[in-house]
Order: C-alpha cells, then structure tokens, then sequence
C-alpha cells in the first residue's frame, strides 16, 4: 500500500480544486475523497452531463465555453470570487489544456505547488526544447517560427522532412509534416498572425517511447518505459491502430529511457506531481527527448501502467498533491508484468470484440461508441508483443476507421 497522510495540523480537510476542461481524471477525484479531502470541480458547462464521479465531488462550478476555451481572465476572476468562501489548499489540472490556468491561478492565489515559469516547460513545445538544449540534453534541431531569414536558413541547412507544430496544443493536434521549403512557405501563410505560436523541428525517423514516472520532492519514485508500436504522429496522421507495450522495468532497453527522463525532470524543476514524457531512438541509435508534460498519459496509457505495475497513477497523484512536501509519501511497490494497449477509431458504432478472445486480455473499451480498445497482460513481453501483433492486423480488417486530426481541441 502506498501512504499519504493527510498534512494538516487540524482537523480541517485539505480542499482540492480540480480543473478539467476535458472529461476525465475521475479516479484522482475518487482518490481525494478517499483520503478524507474536501473536493471541489472547475469544469466546462457543456460537459455537465458526463459520469463524473459526483458522489466523490463536494462541490461542481462551470466555466462557460467561449469558442471551446476558458478566457484566463474568467477562470481567476470566478475561482477568486469561489475563494471567498472555500479555503483553497490544491489546485491541480486534470488536463494538458488546463496546466497554464492552474499555476495561473496558484500564483495569484498564492497557492503552493508548480507557477507559471515551470508550467511553460511542461507545456510550451519551444520551450521545454529550448530548455532542454540548453541543459545539454539531446533534442532534435528545432527553430522558432519567427524570424523568415532565420527559418531560410534552417532549411537550407537541416533536411527535410520537418514537423511544424503548435507550441501549446496536446498530443498530434495541429501538426503537420512538412517536405519542402514551398510547402512551409505555404503552410506558414495560412497561419497568419498566429505564426509565432508555432515552432519547425526536423523530423527524427526512428522508435518512439514513453517514460510515465512519479516524482516527490524532485526525487523519482516510480517510472516505466513503454514502447509505441507506430509513432502516434503517424497514427494520427494517417490512421491507423495505436499500440504501444511497457518495457520491463530493469531492461537495457528501459534503463536509459528512465535516466534521460530523470535529467529532462530535474532540469525542468519538476517537484513533485507525475509526468508522461516523449523520447526517439533515432536511426544512429541516439535516444533524444521530444516532449514532456505534467500529467498522466492520454489514450488509456494510465490503464496501461496500472494493469502491468498495479500503480494507478491517477489515484498516486492525487495522494502526493494531498501529501503537499509536508508527509512522507511512498507508491506502492510494483508489480513485474508486461502489457499492451491497442486503440482505435472504430466504423462501428458499438464495436463487437468477443471473437478476441485470449485470457491474456484484461480490459475492453466498452464505453465510447465508435471506439475499440483492448489491453493484455502477460508475465512474458514476448507473448504481448505476439498478441499486440496479431490483434493489430486483425482491427485493422475488423474496426480500423480514421478521421483528420483536430486543428484544436474538441471540448
């Protein structure tokens, strides 16, 4: 069991303010209820109507959605007036969308936990490259998106293909690969205005990985790396079924990813919260950091860690925020097994997987219509990768369907 003892001298509960301009982090919530924590929900007004688990909130407000976004303004204004009233000890985003408008309004609140210059590094794509590169940390050439003469030059000087990307999106929203000078040029004038929120990477062939880990009071205490079948740019970009499997925890092929992460957190000032960070093996079998951020992994990865090390890391973080640098808090020990993920856009409404049906799996994606998923588990990676294998080619006849990546989000 891991252990999180609630800090406060009195018997007053700590409050947690929870921002989520998506649905999702349910067990976080769950888990701040458990330890005894008065919990409060920012959310958008047009995801009133989801499963929130409402048993465990105290309290519910809504933000009104203006274009899909919260106005920054409106969010400090509306949790100050809330301030009036509630004692806010936490404030954490559930969401990439929302790390900049919780540390936001940590520093006005005056709130402890992560402000405004670390929150950049974990969202900004230029500046967690820029900080990373100069802290001596292996990152594929990049540039700003602002300078003509200088963006000339980096392609005359860096092969293409390259990646143009927006610097403050999630996942492959608004990316796009680039083969030509012309095609930038052109790319770049329907950006307009909006130009310098994007930056221009070279593109790295090679193996993509993930590194999840948990951080307290800047030292790691759990991390697992994990292997993505396609790179999920590709996926995304041209559809197909999005895989990836954990690495053993002490492999040769874990262990430089786990280590590069821990240099990526420290140079970033993580302190304490979890993390789900990007690295490329490249073709001269460098490893370079491509992307991190301040929150668990999207696309069912949080399943993923939990079925292979039986660690939720929803609920481990909702325990070190509680825990707050003033308890001891240690996660719990892991277990050794290896997993899977497959995830897919699905032509079928309600996707039938029942002929999928070896014990290995451990977990269906039965509630998002037009979705499939599915998660295996076994004490031996080889029979994962066979099944991750298999299964992939046998969606891709059954389920696969694919839409263009979103522009922006969809909230």
């Amino acid at each position: 069991m891991s252990s999180a003892p609630n800090p406060s001298s009195s018997n007053k509960p700590i409050t947690v303010l929870c921002l989520a301009s998506y649905y999702k982090g349910g067990e976080f919530i769950r888990e701040c209820h458990r330890q005894g924590c008065r919990t409060l929900l920012l959310t958008s007004h047009s995801l009133k109507d989801e499963a929130w688990p409402r048993e465990s909130i105290d309290e519910t407000f809504y933000m009104p959605d203006v274009q899909k976004e919260w106005k920054l303004e409106d969010a400090i204004l509306g949790v100050s007036f809330m301030a009036r009233t509630e004692v806010i000890d936490r404030i954490v985003a559930l969401d990439d969308f929302d790390v900049e408008k919780a540390a936001a309004l940590r520093e006005h609140l005056r709130v402890p936990g992560m402000g405004d210059t670390t929150a950049r590094y974990f969202r900004d794509k230029l500046a967690m490259r820029a900080k990373a590169r100069d802290e001596g940390l292996p990152v594929p050439e990049f540039i700003h998106v602002l300078n003509h003469a200088e963006l000339g030059h980096f392609m005359e000087r860096v092969p293409p293909p390259w990646v143009l990307k927006p610097r403050s999106m999630a996942g492959s929203m608004g990316i796009k690969k680039i083969h030509s000078a012309d095609e930038f040029w052109a790319a770049l004038e329907k950006l307009g205005d909006q130009q310098s929120f994007y930056l221009l990477e070279h593109y790295v062939p090679g193996d993509i990985y993930h590194v999840d880990g948990i951080f307290y009071e800047h030292k790691l205490l759990f991390a697992i790396a994990s292997r993505y079948g396609r790179p999920p740019m590709d996926v995304s970009q041209e559809g197909d079924i999005f895989t990836t499997r954990t690495l053993p925890l002490r492999s040769e092929e874990a262990k430089p990813l786990i280590e590069l992460n821990k240099k990526v957190m420290k140079a970033f000032g993580m302190l304490r919260g979890v993390s789900h960070s990007e690295f490329i093996r490249g073709r001269d079998e460098k490893l370079y950091f491509l992307e991190t951020s301040a929150r668990v992994g999207g696309a069912h990865i949080v399943d993923l860690v939990e079925t292979a090390t039986g660690i939720n890391l929803w609920a481990e973080w909702a325990k070190l925020e509680i825990a707050g640098g003033k308890a001891p808090y240690k996660p719990p020990t892991p277990r050794k097994d290896s997993a899977g993920l497959l995830v897919s856009l699905a032509k079928q409404e309600h996707p039938d997987t029942s002929g999928y049906n070896d014990p290995e799996i451990v977990w269906r994606m039965d509630e998002k219509k037009h979705h499939v998923g599915l998660i295996v588990k076994s004490p031996d990676p080889k029979r994962v990768l066979e099944l991750l294998e298999n299964y992939t080619e046998r969606m891709r006849q059954d389920f696969l369907a694919w839409q263009p990546p979103l522009e922006r989000p969809n909230f």
